[in-house]
């Protein structure tokens, strides 16, 4: 089971782009009014997370300052 801090919804300015990541190393991707756009796991390591969705395509991001960088997009931590 995956209990990093950075579980839960992470969320760009506009509320466009949503990352949910789940606890068991999963996550769903919203995109706009589409929920569920993608879907995959992830690890983390240290600041880095690795996605790999379920069509197998990877990309990365990282954690600075309780900021999520993924794909040039900047996601903020919705509580």
């Amino acid at each position: 089971m995956n209990t990093h801090p950075y579980v839960g919804l992470w969320v760009t300015a506009d509320g466009h782009i949503r990352h949910e990541l789940l606890q068991n190393g999963r996550y769903d991707e919203a995109r706009g009014r589409k929920t569920s756009a993608y879907q995959g796991s992830y690890t983390v390591t240290g600041d880095h997370i690795e996605y790999v969705d379920d069509t197998g395509f990877t990309a990365d991001g990282d954690f600075v300052d309780g900021i999520l960088y993924h794909a040039g997009m900047v996601l903020h931590r919705q509580w």
